[in-house]
């Protein structure tokens, strides 16, 4: 009890008011695990004084627990509204936050209380600023959000203090940076120090780095790509790279800091014997880089082992094509009348070949002329339609006037279903919207020779995906269908396939090569299905919450975007028109298959009618069969 007495100021506990008054200014604060061995009277004397003060706001929980590392948020899913509460004093502390890790500075915030005790073993006031030798061996990153009291041993003022280094190893003492958040008086609270410049977000006032040296793994794919990654010659080599390595570059200056750049040749790829990774992802994995200084897709197994910041570029891998005539996807004979007109045009032939058919029966009943079977008038009537003319020669005013009707009416149909074939044969078509679509295509299809595609395509498990590699990028000899650049644009340009490519780099050997009536009907097809790279870090990392700033700064400011626009070259505008293309085979082929079926469909008819003829004169008598 007497020792309790000693912290009394005003009838308060200064714990219990230091915690207090602090909490009051912290933002975002929901939850306070107090980690403790303060008595219950002190426990319940601090959860009814924050209670109270905090009471024009939601009520903050307190959950009281044993000095012991079991009882962390590790895996809470608030973790960044948690404040846990602690006592240097209590045995077992500093075991607790020498065993925290990442909690430190990750997320979750802390409120460090030491109380020291006299030679007679009485509780005094707060230890010295000088005596916190415990916290310098403490990984307190530069995220870290750490609020602890202390005494300043020349003026006696209480000091909130925070303190962080940008090193995870432990150096010399000048590597750690000193902070004074504000000082407290009891029955007064704390005071921010200096209340107009600081910000209470410690990620943006934390950005001067002071010279550290961050470490940045780049990919680079062609080795001539080293030479020239400041300047804009051979830009569609290693385009991702180029710009991050530009903007890495800018996100160091903004923090003051340098940066060191290593060179891998892939993104990184999960080995399934070792489980670990290679490239880039593997550096950032080893804690060999800081900084993954290429973008990358956003995939699911990468969640565990890399933190995704800010979008640096707009680049996609796609398939791109020049879109094949509309003869090539579709039966142009079938296109030009909707289905409603077709259905009017044949009702209309079979409704005139039965009108002729009555009339010319009526008309040779009175003339005596031969009779005209219903077979030979609806030939009539469709060679009338085809404007082949009538062999029928009606002799009265109805049969010449309802013959007259069906020419006039079916000339029109003939003209306007001519103009439009004409048209469509030189229109492209929209049919492959989809990787479906593609894969039932024509269309032949490659992709780029680079690690990603190759990793991408081989291990797809979806299954019109796989269906699409199988059958149009690996070839039946085992061989593979991934290109050079240069190769595949080629190919592109000659027409009917498509290359799997990153668009703006694609797009700029198009610019070069492609004539301007080629450039037009050019279409794209997303295959990967996944959104635009992503800029990431060493999971738990912590620099991630100030490169993010800093990204996101560069994109407001226009930077990424003149990067961007630099490097990257837009799909190039039709403004050539469309050449004549000449009519082929594949524009007529349904109607040589029309032909060729009714070719077979004649001789099915004449072998059948033979094999008659001789079945019946085998069964009838020889002049009962001249007979007939």
């Amino acid at each position: 009890a007497e020792n309790e007495d000693t912290f009394r100021v005003y009838g308060v506990d200064q714990r219990v008011a230091a915690v207090r008054d602090l909490v009051v200014l912290l933002e975002r604060a929901r939850q306070l695990l107090v980690l403790t061995c303060w008595p219950a009277s002190l426990r319940y004397e601090l959860w009814r004084t924050v209670r109270v003060v905090t009471e024009h706001r939601s009520a903050i929980p307190i959950r009281f627990a044993p000095v012991d590392g079991r009882h962390l948020p590790w895996h809470e899913r608030n973790q960044h509204q948690t404040v846990v509460i602690v006592d240097l004093a209590c045995p077992g502390t500093s075991l607790l936050l020498e065993s925290a890790n990442q909690l430190l500075y990750k997320r979750v915030r802390w409120i460090v209380l030491q109380s020291r005790l006299d030679e007679v073993g009485k509780a005094g006031e707060w230890t010295s600023c000088t005596d916190c030798t415990l916290l310098d061996r403490l990984p307190l990153l530069v995220s870290n959000e750490l609020f602890y009291f202390c005494t300043e041993p020349t003026t006696g003022r209480h000091l909130v203090r925070q303190q962080y280094r940008l090193s995870s190893a432990v150096s010399s003492p000048p590597a750690t940076v000193l902070e004074t958040f504000g000082t407290w008086l009891p029955g007064v609270g704390v005071r921010v120090e200096p209340p107009t410049v600081r910000s209470p977000v410690t990620s943006t006032r934390r950005q001067n780095f002071r010279q550290f040296q961050l470490r940045a793994s780049l990919v680079i794919l062609h080795n001539e790509t080293l030479q020239h990654l400041d300047d804009l010659q051979d830009k569609h080599t290693d385009t991702v790279s180029r710009v991050n390595y530009l903007l890495t570059k800018s996100v160091a200056l903004a923090l003051n800091a340098t940066v060191r750049f290593s060179f891998v040749d892939s993104w990184g790829y999960r080995d399934a014997q070792t489980g670990r990774y290679t490239g880039m992802i593997g550096e950032l994995q080893r804690d060999l880089a800081d900084l993954g200084g290429t973008s990358m897709f956003f995939t699911q197994d990468r969640i565990a082992h890399v933190d995704y910041l800010a979008m640096t570029v707009s680049a996609r891998a796609i398939f791109v094509f020049r879109a094949p005539k509309l003869s090539f996807t579709d039966n142009v004979f079938l296109l030009p009348f909707d289905q409603y007109v077709w259905y009017c045009t044949l009702s209309f032939i079979v409704l005139s070949g039965v009108l002729l058919l009555v009339v010319l029966r009526t008309e040779q009943q009175q003339t005596g002329t031969p009779t005209t079977g219903l077979s030979d008038t609806l030939l009539n009537v469709f060679g009338t339609t085809c404007q082949q003319g009538s062999f029928i020669e009606p002799t009265t005013a109805p049969s010449r006037c309802l013959i007259l009707l069906c020419l006039v009416v079916l000339m029109f149909l003939y003209a306007a279903y001519s103009a439009n074939i004409v048209a469509l044969i030189q229109s492209p078509s929209t049919k492959i919207q989809t990787v479906e679509d593609l894969l039932v295509s024509r269309l032949k299809a490659g992709a780029e020779d680079t690690v990603y595609n190759q990793y991408y395509f081989r291990h797809e498990t979806e299954p019109i995906r796989k269906a699409l590699y199988e059958r149009k990028i690996r070839n039946k000899d085992g061989t593979e269908n991934f290109l050079p650049l240069a190769k595949g644009v080629e190919l592109l340009r000659q027409g009917h396939y498509a290359f799997h490519v990153e668009e703006g780099v694609c797009y700029k050997l198009i610019s070069e090569t492609f004539q301007e009536e080629e450039k037009c009907g050019l279409q794209e097809l997303n295959y990967l299905n996944m959104i635009d790279p992503y800029y990431g870090v060493q999971k738990n990392s912590s620099f991630g919450e100030h490169v993010r700033i800093s990204l996101f700064k560069l994109r407001e400011f226009g930077i990424q975007g003149r990067e961007h626009t630099l490097l990257y070259t837009k799909k190039p505008r039709c403004v050539g028109g469309s050449s004549f293309v000449p009519v082929s085979i594949v524009d007529v082929w349904p109607a040589l298959v029309t032909l060729g079926w009714g070719y077979l469909l004649t001789l099915a008819v004449l072998v059948g009618e033979h094999f008659w003829v001789r079945l019946t004169g085998r069964l009838l008598p020889m002049d009962g069969y001249f007979h007939q």
